[in-house]
């Protein structure tokens, strides 16, 4: 068992539980909890100690919980992560695997109908749902393609709105509400999978370069004994203890650094969002 004292100095001292927390990934803080709790709990137990998990109503309050010392250890989406790390220096190290999978996509769908033999080109002037700017797949990633690779300014190439949910952006295109909308693959196959939308209803007219999936991050300074004892025992997950202690479709998770996520500052950085290191 890990030694108290190698976990945090102060943790000795206190004798408070190690405090954890998990962004804002289902619709309500509840879900969230139900959903994440037992890998949380799965980890305190392999540690030996008590614990507390906070769920977040955003990414930037996780990033200052990391910055002022408030947090032990957190699990962020991929973009929340590279704010936090920004703003705080904190550390991923592992990445959540999904499907078997520690990568991801974003893509744009749209109406089956639509005649797009080449996207963007052949999409301009219809209606476009970017999801809300702290997403990874549904804001970050394809504003940087639009920025850097199409060199289009999406507010003026599409009839342009953002904000939206993914969920809601499937939904408005299969009801015809928008012509495109951004998503990302496994939320599509996940609504697909539980009947939410129809397979036929949306038609995937872009997808991106793999992402890199949630990121387990540790603030700076984090005792070296105690970032390798959790990268350990998330490691080990197998696939059927994942079944009980991720949500549905997690199996468990890589090694990972703040490398791992070059992609993702990248993006950052050229849409203004966070600073050149």
């Amino acid at each position: 068992m890990l030694a108290l004292g190698a976990l945090r100095p102060a943790f000795a001292q206190s004798r408070k539980p190690l405090r954890f927390a998990v962004g804002p990934f289902l619709p309500s803080a509840e879900d969230t909890r139900k959903a994440f709790g037992p890998v949380f709990a799965h980890v305190a137990k392999e540690l030996g100690v008590e614990h507390e998990l906070s769920v977040t109503t955003d990414w930037a309050g996780m990033a200052v919980a990391m910055a002022s010392g408030n947090l032990d250890l957190a699990w962020m989406g991929p973009w929340g992560y590279v704010i936090a790390n920004n703003a705080s220096d904190c550390q991923a190290i592992a990445t959540v695997k999904y499907d078997g999978k520690p990568v991801y996509h974003a893509i744009v769908v749209g109406r089956p109908e639509l005649k797009i033999a080449k996207f963007p080109q052949d999409a301009k002037g219809l209606s476009m749902s970017f999801a809300d700017v702290g997403s990874t797949s549904g804001w970050l990633v394809p504003t940087w393609y639009a920025k850097e690779v199409w060199k289009i300014d999406p507010k003026t190439f599409w009839k342009y709105s953002e904000g939206a949910s993914h969920p809601a952006n499937e939904i408005a295109v299969q009801a015809g509400q928008t012509d495109l909308a951004t998503d990302f693959d496994r939320n599509r196959n996940a609504m697909i999978a539980s009947g939410r939308i129809k397979a036929e209803s949306t038609k995937i007219f872009w997808t991106s370069d793999p992402l890199p999936n949630d990121a387990i991050a540790v603030p700076m300074g984090a005792p070296r004994e105690f970032t390798d004892r959790v990268r350990r025992i998330l490691t080990a997950i197998t696939p059927e203890q994942a079944r009980t202690l991720l949500p549905p479709r997690y199996t468990g998770f890589v090694a990972a650094t703040h490398k791992s996520y070059e992609m993702i500052e990248k993006a950052g950085v050229a849409v203004g969002k966070i600073k050149p290191r």
